[in-house]
Formats: structure tokens, sequence, C-alpha cells
């Protein structure tokens, strides 16, 4: 008797289920039919709002899908994109057409979804912010709103952090990464002359060119200290580390021996040394 009622309980909620998948499946026919016949009418009148507005009620349920699924793998709120969502199934709608033989929703996702990405592309920052900092930091948004109309006043970084309960410290990254998460322009203005301006990347040190200069100076001191020796000792010199000759072919031609070339050079150096030493110190006591 009780298996009886079971089996019979069993097939009343199985053929439950028949009727109800079958009547919804009826009436996604319909709304399709119906859905078809407005795209048909649309595109004879294309300046119908009319149209156009309910071919939109009629596809909302297809941007909600497409904006709760593409909100789990961004930051953005759902709303926000539902309402861009809305923009593709519009430019959607006024491409389509009927005769193609294709189904308005496999028309209409790319470019709902595409519409989504656009926004998200625009939206993003150069520099990539990890997941969970961007969901403290919309976090502590809305605690921040409501510690203000708690305290009435701005609150604190411990206060904020207690709020999204994390360290403080975690909390200022958070800030700093949501400040710095867009790179200023070099061509950006830090100041007004009187007769132009001075950008970012005017108040930077070009370092190839710090580089070259040191060089410069480097040389021009040098330069100044051969100046100084005796005309064979900065011949020998010249010829041996400018001009990559041995100490044999310098002795052959400022006519000495190769030992002399040595001696020469060795003694040019120091004296070269001795001029330069008072330079630097001058230099290294200059504020």
């Amino acid at each position: 008797m009780a298996s009886s009622q079971t089996a019979t309980r069993s097939a009343a909620i199985s053929a439950n289920k028949v009727a109800t998948t079958t009547a919804k499946s009826e009436k996604s026919a319909k709304l399709r039919s119906r859905g078809m016949e407005l795209l048909m009418e649309y595109k004879q009148d294309r300046t119908s709002v009319r149209l156009r507005n309910e071919l939109v009620r009629l596809n909302a349920g297809l941007v909600r899908k497409i904006a709760h699924r593409v909100s789990h793998q961004c930051a953005e709120p759902y709303e926000d994109l539902e309402q861009i969502g809305y923009i593709g199934l519009i430019r959607s709608i006024e491409r389509f057409d009927p005769g193609q033989g294709c189904a308005f929703s496999s028309f209409a996702v790319p470019y709902i979804r595409g519409e989504m990405l656009h926004f998200l592309r625009d939206r993003g920052t150069t520099v990539k912010i990890p997941r969970r900092w961007q969901d403290l930091q919309k976090a502590g948004q809305k605690c921040q709103a409501e510690l203000i109309r708690q305290y009435g006043r701005q609150p604190t970084d411990i206060e904020m952090a207690d709020a999204v309960d994390i360290s403080v410290q975690e909390w200022r990254q958070v800030k700093m990464a949501n400040k710095n998460r867009m790179p200023l322009s070099l061509d950006a203005t830090v100041s007004h002359q009187i007769d132009s301006s001075i950008t970012l990347g005017d108040t930077l040190p070009d370092m190839h060119y710090i580089i070259l200069q040191g060089l410069e100076e480097d040389r021009q001191q040098i330069q100044r200290a051969m100046n100084q020796l005796e005309e064979k000792t900065r011949s020998a010199i010249e010829y041996v580390f400018f001009k990559g000759l041995s100490r044999k072919e310098v002795a052959e031609r400022i006519g000495v021996s190769p030992m002399t070339v040595t001696r020469r050079i060795q003694r040019g150096v120091e004296q070269m040394v001795a001029y330069l030493q008072p330079q630097q110190d001058l230099q290294a006591d200059q504020p």
C-alpha cells in the first residue's frame, strides 16, 4: 500500500515537472516568435522607438545574464555592467537582419559582451592592482561614508583598517595602490612661468646626458693635466693610452729607448695624479 502511494506520488511529481518544462518551452517559443516578428517590423521601420524599446524589454534577461557572468570576473559593479550591456543590445537590434537566418540571441551576445569588455578596458588601469586590494578599496569606500556620518569627520587609517578588518599597514598599501593606479604624463604641467610652462618631463634628470656630461668634464680635466707635462712625456702617454701603440713603437717615434718610455709614462702619470688630486679635493669640499 505504501509503495503504491509512493509510486503514485513520484509519477505525479514527474508529470508536474514535464508539464512545467513543456509550459516553459512553449512560453520561450512564443517569446522567440514574438521577438522575431518585432525584429522584422523594426527592419521595415528603423525610426520606431516603440518597437526598439519593446525589443530591449524582451531581451533584457540576456543582458542581465551576461552582466552577472562578467561581474564575477572584474571589480566593476553589476549595475554598471548591466547599463553598458543595454547599449550593446541596442546596437545589435539596429544591425540585426532577420533574413540572414541567424538566431537573434547568438547575434546579440558578442555586441553585449563586447560593449562590457570595451568599458572594462577603458576603465582599466595601467598599473594592475591585485583583485583583493580592489575589493578592499570598494569596501573601504562604503565604510568611509558610514564613518563620516557617524563621526562627522574623515576617519583615520586605524579606524578604516578596523572597519574592513585588515592591518593598518595593508590599508595604507591599498590607498597607495589606488592613488598610483594611473601614471602621470610626462607632458603634465607642474608649474607656470611668465612666458612658458614647465612639464613633469622637464624636471626629471636625463641620466644619459648626466653621464656624458660627467665624462666630458673628466676628459677636460685630464687634458688640462696632460698640458702640464713635458712634450715627450705627454706624447708617450698619448701614443700608449690613446692610440694603443707598444712601448717599442713609441720609443722609435720620440727617439728614446723603450725603458725610457716606461719611466716617462710612470713619471707623467704621477704628475697628472698630483695635479688632479687638489682639483678633486676642491670639488668634494663644495656643497
